[in-house]
């Protein structure tokens, strides 16, 4: 809830997206309670979009908090079980199969 005495909450419509309303009018379990440690991003997403311009309420803070591991780890990893599963690469021998063409 928002507002200078909480008069304005963030509520789940019927189709799944957020909405902001008066607090006395929306039903107290469509309420959105947020979870900043939820895996799955969408209601993060949701949140960070929420605003409807700029001078709509604007949501401010952690809208997601999930360790994982960093992005350069996560490819390292990738790049290790490709190596495992087909060896190692050879760029001359990738460079020259299939069809291939010269531009003269």
């Amino acid at each position: 809830m928002f507002g200078p005495s909480g008069e304005r909450c963030v509520f789940v419509e019927f189709d799944g997206s957020l909405r902001t309303g008066d607090t006395a009018e929306v039903p107290t379990e469509l309420v959105y309670v947020h979870d900043a440690h939820r895996e799955e991003p969408s209601a993060a997403f949701a949140l960070a979009h929420l605003s409807t311009g700029p001078t709509q309420p604007t949501a401010i803070g952690v809208f997601r908090d999930v360790a994982r591991p960093v992005y350069g780890e996560l490819m390292d990893r990738q790049i290790e079980m490709a190596t495992q599963k087909l060896g190692q690469g050879d760029l001359a021998k990738l460079l020259h199969s299939g069809d291939t063409w010269e531009v003269k």
